[in-house]
């Protein structure tokens, strides 16, 4: 049963879809706790807006929704993928009259996947207010918030910050405000792990861009409205800050033991000294649980077998994975064992260039550990314990 429009102030709604089956998103990312597609209704006292749509599987909800709505004049595309813009073609074929609002590079982009025709768009220029009568609608440029077209809108008159994916999260409910700020912490954090982590620096400089408005209500478009936003923005500040904190995490996999072996040695090493550990074992892991732990990692650790002289595919992909998201730690390294020869250290490091990290002298085994080969790995505890140190952040 679709759910009905929502007030969420005099004349702005909440309407879209909860998607609560939803467990894989772009066929790569984990959704454990499903997720929500949000649109919202402004009306004006002269003209109304609907903010962004929801995923074509959900087109139907979203049209039941607005069967009582006799007139739309524009629909805001923040965003150009289909979760947020898929169903726009519909809107617009029942609302001939309506017009598209997106940056430039929205429009294109909108045009190329969805076949929308140019003159259905009004390009509006960071900054550019647009007016419904009693209401405003000013359209900030959010670019790489997490592609290049991405923006949010400001309504001041009632203090909300429609903000795209910009402080969003993958999770289902039927809540319209957030009340359990721990599982919305970390669905937020997965978020950002996996979708904004890569653009942390100029989504840094979007946060002081939101900052200066007098933001009462923050509206995502996924996951539930946040009527305190402090407590996401401060979230956001906190995970795309320079500043790592004392964790090292070891993504790891092990075929006959060996690696295992390497891997539990380094972990008590690590603890002897203070340094937190987050270890992965990649046979089952979840991968967003990773990508989360990356986020605040100093250190990272990988922990690979040999494969035909090459790197476990597993142990690539997470090693593809770290360099894709870009996390800030400062140091790295690797351990494993091997048969009779290996090349895994030159070409992991090969895989992980985006990592501005130093590279501690990694640990390789040929074979089951032996005392020597332990004794590396405590050695390797000892550096990174170190330079944790060094860093100020033990």
């Amino acid at each position: 049963m679709t759910m009905n429009m929502r007030k969420i102030t005099e004349k702005v709604f909440w309407l879209g879809a909860v998607d609560w089956d939803r467990r894989l998103f772009d066929s790569l990312i984990p959704l454990p706790d499903g997720t929500s597609y949000n649109a919202y209704l402004v009306r004006g006292s002269d003209k109304t807006a609907l903010i962004d749509s929801v995923d074509p599987a959900m087109t139907g909800q979203l049209m039941e929704q607005l069967e009582g709505v006799e007139s739309i004049d524009f629909v805001v595309a923040h965003h150009a993928e289909q979760d947020h813009s898929g169903t726009i073609p519909v809107v617009l074929e029942k609302y001939p009259g309506a017009k598209v609002i997106a940056t430039p590079k929205g429009k294109e982009l909108l045009m190329i996947h969805l076949g929308i025709s140019p003159e259905r768009f009004i390009e509006v220029e960071d900054g550019r207010s647009i007016s419904l009568g009693d209401k405003n609608l000013q359209f900030f440029h959010t670019p790489w918030v997490h592609w290049p077209e991405t923006m949010v809108t400001w309504l001041a008159e009632d203090r909300i910050l429609f903000s795209c994916d910009f402080f969003g999260s993958h999770i289902a409910t039927n809540e319209l405000y957030v009340t359990d700020k721990g599982r919305v912490y970390e669905a937020a954090k997965r978020y950002f792990a996996e979708i904004m982590m890569p653009f942390r620096n100029v989504i840094e400089k979007n946060i002081a861009k939101v900052k200066k408005l007098d933001i009462g209500l923050i509206a995502p478009s996924h996951g539930a409205v946040y009527d305190e936003p402090d407590f996401i923005i401060s979230a956001y500040e906190d995970w795309v800050s320079s500043s790592p904190k004392n964790i090292a995490v070891i993504p790891y996999i092990t075929m006959h033991g060996s690696t295992a072996l390497l891997v539990n040695h380094l972990v008590a090493g690590l603890t002897d000294r203070g340094v937190r550990v987050e270890q992965f074992n990649l046979a089952d892991t979840d991968i967003g649980k990773l990508a989360m732990a990356l986020v605040d990692a100093a250190t990272i650790v990988i922990g690979a077998p040999t494969v035909l002289t090459g790197a476990h595919p597993r142990v690539a992909y997470a090693a593809f994975l770290a360099n894709a998201l870009r996390p800030k730690a400062r140091f790295a390294s690797i351990i494993g064992s091997y048969g009779w020869g290996t090349r895994v250290v030159e070409q992991l490091s090969s895989m992980i260039p985006n990592l501005k990290a130093e590279i501690i002298p990694p640990v390789l085994c040929k074979g089951l550990p032996r005392e020597a080969d332990l004794d590396a790995v405590d050695a390797l505890a000892g550096a990174i314990a170190d330079r944790h140190k060094e860093a100020g952040i033990l």
